[in-house]
């Protein structure tokens, strides 16, 4: 009999269980079994080939139509080609060299149907495009040797594969996992399972593995994502009654320190959302336990300002605050802007006010030796800084607030390495993002954090009108782009220049999407940047911004962009946040396919912040009807920022949106779908707070809590426990 946590090791031949480890990171009996079939294919149904893309690994099912052999060319001998067709009369062929090729030809006979695994290459353009598997594993549906009888069912499951690891291969190390199953604890109770007329898992883990119908699979399917959903809600809800319980030190507001002097100062009202989250805020600092709160909003809602009261409430309180941001530049910035907010405040000393560091990797040694003992002595209540803080040399006399910036450019260790330079207790944790959170995405990531939003602009925001440029069907409308960027300057106004590139392969900076590997490579800063100040632009004063400049270099040209002595700014997504010229009025976004829609989002937020009219133009080559152009478009109906966050969102895999890419592991769902599945994250948060509340330590769900366990005993699981 096995088990759940048995290694695959104990339960199959050891070469199976070496491949399964290696190539798919399977290691136990439970992560086989919940390793699930990526769609069923049927003995009548073939694959739509339409969807292929190079490089990829795929399983196609088709129909051979010709096998045909073909002479070497500049070599002796022949080769086999097989053309395999799918049930829209797409193509695919099949290529064997060698001996591989005379057993080929004695299996792919014309008529016969089957299942072909392999890497997808492409030969051809155009219209003559075609795609090929070299040297497939396959499978034949009527052939009648052993393991035929696993063909015979209705459905035939599908899996996720890899290289020298075929679906077939998946299916029948299930088979013997399955056939020695011993019984399985249910972690769900038998009430729950009743109310949402759930199957229990051996029943729904059988189905989705050997299903007699497609009513099988639904069954199967909607068990296993309650339990994705129920298990991961759960796990946010006990981090979020353990964080209650850790000791913090308060921070209370005063009403004659450094905040009420900055309130006083304060050229313009703060929103009603910003005076609304300001209080909550502020209730939170007050409390002995730690503040884990998202501030989340448009660009350009005001959350600096949020975050700087926040921080002026703490340093009021005698503590620290720091200010976590993922680039130079945007740390650069923050430092100045804050500063410029504060003034004299920001002076220290005499003044009664609070010393603003600025702590990065690129300091000299003096100025890093003087910020780190303001920070260690206390002098600085606020610091500003990049990764350099996270340093075990960098210390706090008393720091009480963490506000991290852009929270999805950080891993999870990173910000967990600044939590501990607390000291003995836990600091107040505000963590700020400029791309708008689907509720469903919040409630399932963030769901140990209380979530703020920042939905009102601020007065004095102007509008900006956003068009796409198809430079490829009509080279004029790129003509007028620089056209109407001069009438702009001319005006008085400035403009930006966005590339997904620096001028180098290594360089790449932008959020590159991958709609065809066969393109040109992507735009860069230097070679757009000479080609229009020699051409189009001619005679403007252009500069250039990019992340591998020097330090002092950056600074002095944001610095002079923000005087106004630099007309127009190339420059690769080191502006994509954090940077404030409210004399910029327009955003050219040059090769704008290759950028995700939220970066797409941020980037124009850049422009219309000073009272003008904002304009964002979108170039690209991509054509009409395009899934990149369809993106595009998509950006330009609207400045809806948490409409735009369920394109993207579509658009990205589930472990990609759960910070998985940043932690270096797998994603724990696996049949989930964060929009698609909104009712069934809504509730289980529900049932699991209400089992949560009657039972915190889970004393009568043993088996529930024996999968908690597991989970957050996986490696897999730690960024979990250190978000």
């Amino acid at each position: 009999m096995t088990s759940f946590d048995e290694p695959l090791a104990k339960a199959l031949d050891p070469k199976t269980a070496k491949l399964l480890e290696s190539v798919l990171d399977l290691r136990t009996v439970g992560d086989l079994l919940r390793h699930y079939p990526r769609r069923y294919a049927e003995r009548g149904e073939l694959t739509d080939l339409d969807d292929l893309q190079v490089d990829e690994h795929v399983t196609v099912v088709g129909e051979v139509t010709r096998a045909m052999r073909k002479p070497m060319r500049n070599k002796g001998g022949t080769w086999l080609e097989v053309e395999v067709v799918d049930g829209r009369r797409s193509k695919i062929y099949l290529s064997f060299f060698g001996k591989a090729s005379h057993i080929a030809e004695t299996r792919l006979r014309p008529g016969a149907r089957g299942m072909f695994a392999g890497k997808v290459g492409a030969f051809g353009q155009g219209d003559k495009r075609r795609w090929q598997l070299s040297h497939p594993e396959f499978e034949m549906f009527d052939e009648t040797e052993a393991g035929a009888e696993e063909f015979a069912a209705a459905l035939v499951p599908i899996y996720p594969a890899g290289k020298d690891v075929t679906p077939w291969a998946i299916r029948r190390a299930l088979g013997v996992v399955l056939d020695t199953m011993g019984p399985l604890d249910d972690p769900l109770p038998a009430e729950l399972r009743a109310r949402h007329k759930l199957p229990g898992l051996a029943e729904a883990l059988l189905a989705v593995h050997r299903p007699r119908d497609h009513g099988d699979v639904t069954r199967a399917r909607k068990r296993l994502k309650f339990d994705e959903a129920f298990l991961l809600q759960a796990v946010l809800l006990q981090r979020r009654m353990a964080a209650a319980s850790w000791p913090a030190t308060p921070r209370p507001p005063r009403g004659d320190g450094l905040l009420a002097d900055f309130d006083r100062r304060l050229p313009f009202q703060l929103t009603e959302g910003q005076r609304s989250v300001g209080e909550e805020i502020e209730a939170d600092l007050a409390l002995a336990h730690p503040m884990h709160r998202l501030l989340q909003g448009e660009v350009g809602a005001g959350k600096t300002v949020v975050a700087l009261r926040a921080m002026l409430q703490v340093v009021d309180a005698g503590g620290q605050a720091v200010l976590l941001a993922p680039t130079e530049v945007l740390a650069q910035q923050h430092h100045r802007s804050i500063s410029a907010m504060l003034g004299d405040l920001a002076a220290g000393g005499m003044f009664g006010g609070t010393v603003v560091a600025l702590l990065t990797g690129s300091l000299g040694a003096a100025a890093r030796r003087s910020a780190m003992l303001d920070a260690a002595s206390g002098s600085a209540g606020i610091v500003v800084g990049t990764h350099a803080v996270l340093q075990e040399r960098v210390q706090f006399a008393d720091l009480g607030l963490v506000v991290v910036d852009e929270q999805h450019r950080f891993g999870v260790e990173q910000r967990d390495a600044l939590r501990e330079k607390a000291g003995g207790g836990r600091p107040h944790v505000l963590v700020m993002t400029a791309t708008p959170i689907p509720r469903t995405v919040a409630m399932t990531v963030f769901g140990d954090l209380t979530v703020s939003t920042l939905s009102q602009l601020p007065s004095g925001r102007a509008p900006i009108t956003t068009h796409v440029v198809p430079a490829a069907e009509k080279p004029h409308f790129l003509d007028r782009t620089w056209t109407r960027l001069r009438e702009e300057v001319e005006l008085g106004r400035q403009a930006y220049i966005v590339c997904p590139r620096i001028g180098d392969l290594e360089g790449d900076e932008g959020d590159l999407s991958k709609d065809d590997d066969e393109r040109r490579p992507p735009l860069a800063v230097l070679d757009v940047a000479q080609m229009l100040s020699e051409g189009p632009l001619h005679g403007l004063r252009t500069a250039v911004l990019h992340g591998k400049l020097p330090p002092e270099e950056k600074d002095a040209v944001m610095r002079a962009f923000t005087r106004g002595e630099i007309d127009v700014m190339v420059a690769t997504t080191v502006i994509e946040v954090g940077v404030d010229v409210p004399n910029s009025s327009v955003m050219v976004i040059m090769d704008a396919d290759r950028f995700g829609v939220s970066q797409l989002h941020q980037l124009r937020g850049r422009v219309g912040r000073g009272g003008l009219p904002g304009l964002c133009l979108l170039v690209t080559d991509s054509l009409g009807g395009t899934p990149a152009r369809q993106r595009l478009d998509a950006v330009a109906a609207t400045l809806d920022g948490f409409e735009l966050s369920r394109v993207d969102l579509e658009q990205r895999r589930e472990g990609d949106v759960l910070g998985v890419a940043q932690s270096g592991r797998r994603s724990s769902l696996k049949m989930l779908q964060l929009l698609r599945d909104e009712d069934v994250i809504h509730a289980a948060r529900q049932d699991a707070e209400a089992m949560l509340t009657a039972d915190p330590e889970l004393a009568e769900h043993a088996v529930l809590r024996m999968e908690i366990d597991r989970l957050l005993a996986d490696e897999r699981a730690e960024y979990l426990e250190k978000t």
